[in-house]
């Protein structure tokens, strides 16, 4: 036996399985960065739908002063934008309806008030919106 006939009958199978390794350890790769982007974008909206839910909330407290104070609905200004840190960039949208219905069964009716509070933070693909709705007297 000569040393060229030995390494003619030598057949490998290295380079099929390092190309297979490879292929899997790439998509696998793949496969780990999208799911961390999906991920960190579920994040990114949970917080902007918190945020919009406090700026909605926010903007109702406002809303119920500005009605008490002035007597009316039409007292009410909006919308509201907010500068402080945990809110800059959101903006909160108020409607205000009111009723006069005697609580009691008898007279005077007094003014029922129904204001809702829309809370908006973020642009296109990140933009949250949040409804906040509150009746009183």
């Amino acid at each position: 036996m000569s040393p060229d006939s030995s390494i003619d009958k030598q057949i490998g199978a290295g380079l099929p399985v390092a190309l297979f390794v490879m292929t899997v350890l790439a998509l696998l790769v793949v496969v780990m960065a999208q799911l961390q982007q999906g991920s960190a974008e579920a994040v990114s909206l949970q917080i902007q739908s918190q945020r919009a839910l406090f700026a909605a909330e926010s903007g109702a407290q406002v809303g119920v002063r500005e009605a008490l104070e002035g007597g009316s609905c039409s007292g009410i200004t909006s919308p509201k934008t907010f500068t402080s840190s945990g809110l800059a960039g959101c903006r909160a949208v108020m409607t205000c309806e009111s009723v006069s219905a005697e609580l009691t069964g008898k007279s005077p009716a007094e003014e029922i008030y129904t204001l809702t509070s829309t809370g908006q933070c973020g642009n296109g693909m990140d933009r949250a919106e949040r409804v906040v709705e509150v009746k009183f007297r």
